[in-house]
């Protein structure tokens, strides 16, 4: 017989779930903006950008590798996931935001860039035809406000429509990483592992990166001195071990796992913060010091994301017995928070 779990357990668990996948989601993005102050000063040392990328790639996908050999039956059972993954997720966000930003301000293009959050609430509502809560998508506007004015937008507004084009692939391709890191949540046991995706996808990026960055031209002298960080010298191979092991490995399982446990579209406003945390730490580590109005919009962010996750339901849990009553109930639920 069928074992009823009560409406406070569920909501207990599914609290201690959003709670945990918002954890993962603020340290995502905390890994994710620390990679800019390592890769400058090795960028500045006289690495290409584009080889930065491709020792950040490749070097998690070698880490990843043994998980890579233990998860072997996605490569059969989920070949097109791991490959779009590989494409939009990795090599795609990398190669058309370094495209972008070399062609129009970096300000411009990560403003273009984390319009993501907003193109997800739009793939969830018109394209899933799911609803999405009112929350979220305030969320979305006050996120978007506030990145304007961190990464100071006016400062930079020539027109350059192929690096905005660029910009704004890369923001879709961010809308991919979102929304293919979902892929399989709800089917239990047979969802695809996460780490399994994580690295294949890296995988597939090193792929696609390398015929794009060409890394046998690199000067790889480079990684075997010191580059400087605001008047510190540091070592080049430790900043790339940073860049591989936090701003990548680390920032990818957790970013994952966050959309699982929470939705594509909390999870996009979250990572809203990524831009807020790189500009603080380039403040506090390379000495780029932050206006007013950037410090104003970094509130306004975390308001933003706060707001997005504080009111966004919990995902359902699978109910063993499924009455017509709680359906209905549900649905009359669902339609009153959600636009």
């Amino acid at each position: 017989m069928p074992v009823h779990t009560s409406q406070g357990s569920q909501s207990s668990e599914g609290n201690r779930g959003r709670g945990v996948g918002l954890g993962l989601a603020l340290l995502s993005a905390v890994a994710f903006g620390g990679s800019g102050v390592a890769a400058k000063p090795l960028i500045e040392a006289g690495l290409d950008p584009l080889h930065v990328v491709w020792l950040r790639v490749a070097g998690a996908a070698l880490v990843m590798l043994p998980l890579a050999v233990r998860h072997r039956d996605l490569v059969r059972r989920r070949p097109a996931l791991l490959a779009g993954f590989g494409l939009l997720g990795v090599a795609g966000v990398q190669a058309c935001y370094f495209a972008a930003i070399s062609r129009i301000p970096v300000g411009v293009a990560l403003l273009v860039e984390y319009l993501a959050p907003a193109l997800v609430l739009g793939w969830v509502r018109f394209v899933q035809r799911r609803p999405v809560t009112r929350a979220a998508a305030l969320g979305v506007v006050l996120a978007a406000g506030g990145l304007a004015c961190v990464v100071e937008v006016w400062s930079g507004l020539g027109f350059d429509l192929l690096g905005l084009l660029l910009a704004l692939g890369a923001a879709c391709c961010q809308v991919g990483y979102f929304v293919l890191s979902d892929q399989g949540s709800d089917a239990g046991a047979e969802a695809p592992d996460p780490l399994g995706v994580i690295a294949y996808g890296l995988l597939v990026g090193t792929l696609v990166l390398t015929a794009v960055a060409r890394p046998w031209s690199m000067h790889w002298s480079v990684l075997g001195g010191s580059a400087d960080m605001n008047g510190t010298s540091v070592p080049a191979a430790l900043l790339l071990g940073w860049i591989v092991l936090v701003a990548t490995v680390v920032a990818y399982v957790t970013g994952v796992v966050s959309v699982r446990r929470l939705s594509p579209q909390v999870a996009g406003v979250v990572a809203c913060l990524e831009a807020v945390i790189a500009t603080v730490l380039a403040w506090v580590l390379l000495g780029e010091h932050l206006s007013a109005p950037q410090i104003a919009g970094g509130a306004v962010v975390l308001l933003g994301a706060f707001i997005a996750q504080s009111s966004a339901p919990a995902k359902p849990s699978p109910d063993p017995v499924a009455s017509g009553t709680g359906d209905a109930e549900r649905e009359l639920s669902a339609r009153g928070t959600a636009v």
